[in-house]
């Protein structure tokens, strides 16, 4: 099978790595690619190379159409369609079909103008989250704990079309899964870092670290999430006539009345895909096709440890990252996943807010733990910053 994957940040990294050890794989393209995906796919630019199967890996091809394109010249193409796309590209489209389709998510109200928000905040007592409305790569996202922070969130986007939701307590879940659009194929949850700083303390961020699978997870919650939300997802997507062979993410809190959805994302998880990818012992790429063609019903996703991933990001992320730093240490036994790099011929340089994902595998999520940290400790360029506590908190399943 002759590949296309599309994109050049760690996400895609991981895929490169996985995809690369398919016995039905029998050339890999990337598009733009990097200097670290060139270790396992041609680079190319330019005219697109003749190939089985395309896999968009980053949401904005995806919200501008990529893969209506290519199906409409007779591509099989992994990745959902735009209008489908709009479940991750708009938050007030993704509440709305949320609320269509009586999926459990936090109460909201979206508003267009600075004085229609400061006057929906009334509706919300305990604390607000205030989401950009549009994609915002994983950052669009201020919770405030008072009134005032919450005006001073408005305020900085006065313009733009906002979701104010309520604040929900409880463990969060990254649940990603492969779509066919009738059958969704679940990967080994994760639980992502999204704070800057230890103790989750700081901005958002696009994560700063991932644990494998959710240490929050369990079977009683997994059917839980199965009956409540993927199947009225689903049946959603069928009845909207939404076209999503693909991967959905399903963003989760789990809270004290149950599961609820934060938020959906139309491909995978960055850092995410860096913890789960690893863990799998099936064949990724068959099950990629097998998705693309619109017939799940034979595939299945073995995987097997733990895993934690460790990010090591530049000086001043994720305002201002500073690129062009010396990296020193990569020569390491364990998976080093590329964000945000290049090559300069003797030397890899940061070139991202987000440089590197550094995992570390074992069958207990302590023994991946220190395996990820023993390694990414290694590794050094000037300013970099890394959380010391991913994975320290474990919290007991609800």
């Amino acid at each position: 099978m002759r590949v296309l994957l599309v994109g050049s940040g760690g996400r895609e990294h991981a895929l490169a790595w996985s995809i690369s050890k398919s016995p039905k794989l029998t050339k890999l393209y990337a598009s733009p690619g990097s200097d670290a995906i060139s270790e396992f796919a041609e680079i190319v630019s330019g005219d697109r190379p003749d190939v089985d199967l395309v896999i968009i890996g980053p949401e904005v091809p995806l919200a501008e159409g990529l893969a209506d394109q290519l199906r409409g010249e007779g591509i099989l193409v992994f990745g959902p369609n735009k209008d489908a796309a709009r479940l991750e590209s708009s938050k007030s489209f993704a509440k709305e079909f949320m609320v269509r389709h009586q999926i459990p998510t936090a109460r909201s109200k979206t508003v267009n103008s600075l004085q229609e928000g400061k006057a929906a905040l009334a509706e919300f007592t305990n604390g607000v989250v205030v989401k950009a409305d549009g994609l915002a790569a994983g950052k669009g996202v201020i919770v405030c704990a008072t009134r005032e922070e919450a005006e001073a969130a408005l305020t900085a986007k006065p313009a733009e079309c906002l979701v104010l939701e309520e604040y929900l307590e409880g463990p969060e879940v990254s649940l990603l899964g492969l779509c066919d659009g009738k059958r969704f194929l679940a990967l080994p949850t994760s639980s992502d870092h999204k704070r800057l700083l230890d103790g989750d303390r700081g901005p958002n961020t696009g994560g700063m670290g991932v644990i494998a699978p959710a240490p929050a997870w369990n079977e009683a919650m997994r059917a839980r999430v199965e009956s409540e939300i993927i199947q009225p997802t689903l049946l959603g997507l069928a009845k909207d006539g939404l076209d999503y062979r693909g991967l959905l993410y399903i963003g989760l809190m789990l809270t004290p009345e149950g599961p609820k959805v934060l938020e959906y994302n139309c491909r995978f998880g960055d850092p995410e895909t860096q913890a789960v990818l690893p863990l799998l012992q099936s064949d990724l790429l068959q099950a990629l096709a097998a998705a693309a063609g619109g017939d799940l019903s034979g595939e299945e996703l073995r995987a097997s440890g733990c895993a934690v991933t460790v990010v090591l990001a530049s000086e001043g992320y994720p305002s201002k990252p500073i690129s062009g730093r010396l990296i020193s240490g990569l020569d390491l036994e364990e998976l080093v996943f590329h964000a945000g790099t290049r090559n300069n011929g003797d030397h890899w340089i940061t070139n991202g807010g987000r440089v590197l994902g550094v995992t570390g595998l074992g069958e207990t999520h302590a023994q991946a733990r220190e395996r990820a940290y023993h390694a990414a400790n290694k590794i050094n360029f000037d300013g970099r910053q890394m959380r010391s506590d991913i994975g320290a908190a474990l919290p007991t399943p609800a």
